[in-house]
């Protein structure tokens, strides 16, 4: 896969990049992340999500789904597990992360800004394992499932 391709997650994010043509309105929620789906193909789906300054995710998978996310306004930190421990990856706008299937990470707006990112999920999101981070080990917290904790 090519970074012209046009079924790149990263590409279908691109596409979805200006909140203008999103079927739903751009929201920032004071008490939690707001997020809303966009699409969803036989292929992939789409979401949208808002994080104003301090919100972010547990330390989570996505259920054996692949995809992509880009940061479409402020700054996001991702952070990933390597060597037992959290490693952070800043984004600004108009950078993008794709990811495997097996990908754990936490993501949050550590900026004075809001932020907005898209997410594409391969194949759609059905499940996401919530995990905690002990002694370097990656523990089970809790496993969520589409229709149910989101």
């Amino acid at each position: 896969m090519t970074r012209t391709d046009p079924a790149d997650p990263l590409a279908v994010a691109a596409r979805w990049a200006d909140p203008a043509g999103w079927p739903v309105r751009l929201r920032f929620d004071p008490t939690e992340r707001w997020y809303a789906r966009l699409a969803t193909t036989d292929e992939h789906e789409v979401w949208a999500l808002s994080w104003l300054p301090g919100q972010g995710t547990d330390l989570h998978d996505h259920g054996g789904s692949s995809g992509a996310f880009l940061v479409v306004a402020g700054t996001l930190t991702e952070e990933t597990v390597s060597g037992g421990r959290l490693r952070p990856h800043p984004l600004a706008a108009g950078a993008g992360r794709r990811f495997g299937a097996r990908h754990v990470h936490v993501v949050t707006n550590r900026g004075h800004r809001p932020a907005v990112s898209v997410h594409v999920y391969r194949p759609a999101l059905r499940r996401m394992t919530r995990y905690h981070l002990v002694a370097g080990q990656l523990l089970v917290a809790e496993v969520a499932e589409a229709g149910v904790a989101w």
